[in-house]
């Protein structure tokens, strides 16, 4: 397995495929749902299997020159629980470095949180409810 930055247009088809199945559709959102309007500004990372498939995505946005911020983490369902999200953690988190960055922050879900504890984050605060049933937890942690 390998940490990719997406670049082909096969690439990306699988990133927001991958995007949309692990954080849009379990909860009936419609396609498309997977995308944000700043995503032309973001780095992604996508990890990718011996064949190519993508297996774990993730994406990074610079709040600021300082911020950091984590977004869409996802693991296909059949591959989670295996630490394959650290990879693209530490992959992004090293991006973030190189760019500057001192601080990262994310959004985790409820059943998330202490994966991104595992990885050095710490909960900031409670913060919104998606979908009316995904708490969510800003956490942070110092690069």
């Amino acid at each position: 397995m390998e940490v990719i930055e997406p670049a082909t247009p096969e690439q990306f088809k699988q990133y927001y495929q991958l995007r949309y199945d692990t954080l849009r559709k379990p909860w009936d959102q419609p396609e498309g749902s997977e995308r944000a309007g700043d995503d032309d500004q973001a780095i992604h990372a996508m990890l990718v299997d011996d064949d190519g498939q993508a297996v774990g995505v993730c994406r990074l946005h610079l709040n600021t020159p300082q911020e950091g911020q984590i977004r869409f983490m996802g693991i296909r369902a059949d591959k989670q629980g295996q630490r394959l999200g650290d990879q693209l953690l530490r992959y992004l988190e090293d991006h973030a470095r190189q760019l500057g960055a001192t601080t990262m922050t994310l959004q985790a879900r409820e059943n998330a949180v202490n994966f991104y504890r595992r990885n050095g984050y710490e909960v900031v605060e409670k913060s919104y409810l998606l979908f009316g049933s995904i708490q969510h937890y800003k956490m942070a942690r110092q690069l």
